[in-house]
């Protein structure tokens, strides 16, 4: 798709909450090829399988290359802002996917609830090709969900034992899914 113009990105975001402080919550933040847990078999058979992530990402500017199996993608922070919000672009990809889908970037932002838990939103920006998209649109929103659950689920983890939410629950907040011109 080199030469061409992009279309809007597609933004889908998950929330959770977490019974942990944001500034807990924010200590805990990682990235999909950051953790450690195997993930579900639905994203281990439709995604690129992660290995690991190197180089910073304290401070805008930063870069990590996330390393999978076949290929890599870079991501750029552009913004940090402890412990509210984090945004990362995504400046580089070669994961061996068809052009069908090219990841934009993608973020967190934190939520200090007055009840002294904490909403995490995790977003993902991308550029959708496959036709047509009234068929494919439902599967990648799914397939995102899918993805950011296992993260913010070891984000909630990471946040430590209060970071579960309480008496054995998993309360979920709305997702929202829309063309990032929308917001």
């Amino acid at each position: 798709m080199k030469g061409a113009a992009l279309p809007h990105p597609i933004s889908v975001a998950t929330a959770i909450r977490c019974s942990a402080p944001p500034e807990r919550v924010w200590n805990a933040l990682v990235f999909y090829e950051q953790i450690d847990r195997r993930p579900p078999w639905p994203l281990r058979v439709l995604l690129p399988v992660p290995v690991r992530a190197d180089g910073a990402r304290s401070a805008e500017g930063d870069e990590t290359r996330c390393v999978y199996e076949n290929g890599y993608l870079v991501k750029r922070m552009i913004r940090v802002l402890p412990p509210r919000r984090c945004e990362f672009d995504v400046i580089e990809q070669e994961l061996g996917m068809p052009g069908e889908i090219r990841l934009a970037g993608g973020g967190y932002a934190l939520n200090a609830l007055p009840d002294g838990t904490t909403r995490i939103e995790l977003e993902t920006r991308y550029f959708a090709f496959r036709r047509p998209r009234v068929l494919w649109r439902p599967i990648e929103t799914a397939l995102c969900h899918a993805f950011h659950r296992h993260i913010l689920d070891a984000i909630r983890r990471g946040a430590g034992p209060a970071g579960a939410t309480t008496r054995g629950s998993r309360p979920r907040l709305p997702a929202r899914v829309a063309p990032s011109s929308e917001r």
